[in-house]
């Protein structure tokens, strides 16, 4: 070969080693691959954090589990027989329409259970719920006809007082009991 040649073939090889060499550059090493998917699921775990405690302050604050609350919504009486002598007494019918609010976003779902009507913490009526469900966000509603009696207690001294005043006719507490 003549020199003529050798520097002819020596440029062409030369050429392609510097296009080899820029196509080495700017080809992404391994460890920019790495990098990269490193990044990427690092934005993906940060996103779902994220979410998760967007979801989390939701659930504690906007939807959080209230307990169902439990109205006698209104009463009627059908007899009412009281005694405010020396042995004071009541005995009366009430037809009730009780209520459970249900606040939660889900439905509630009760077993069958009593209602309790009383009177000074003693019991003086009672009464059978059965089982149902209240829809997310609503109440059910239903009636109840309860006996309401002073003859669980004898001799109570407040009775006759509340009697002859008139204060007995509301009775203030009751509470509802669910069987298991």
């Amino acid at each position: 070969m003549t020199d003529k040649d050798q520097q002819v073939h020596s440029s062409k090889s030369n050429g392609q080693t510097k296009h080899d060499e820029e196509t080495v550059i700017r080809r992404p090493s391994k460890d920019a691959h790495k990098k990269k998917r490193m990044k990427c699921l690092l934005y993906i775990v940060l996103f779902a954090v994220f979410q998760t405690g967007i979801i989390l302050l939701f659930v504690l604050t906007i939807m959080k589990i209230r307990t169902p609350k439990f109205r006698v919504r209104s009463a009627t009486f059908d007899t009412f027989d009281y005694s405010s002598t020396t042995n004071p007494s009541f005995n009366m019918r009430m037809n009730a329409e009780l209520g459970v609010k249900n606040a939660n976003f889900g439905r509630y779902k009760f077993r069958d259970s009593m209602i309790y009507f009383s009177y000074n913490d003693l019991i003086v009526g009672e009464a059978f719920i059965p089982k149902a469900r209240a829809k997310a966000r609503s109440t059910k509603k239903f009636n109840v006809i309860v006996n309401l009696s002073s003859s669980n207690f004898q001799n109570h001294p407040q009775l006759g007082n509340d009697l002859n005043s008139g204060v007995s006719l509301y009775m203030p507490t009751c509470f509802m009991a669910v069987n298991k």
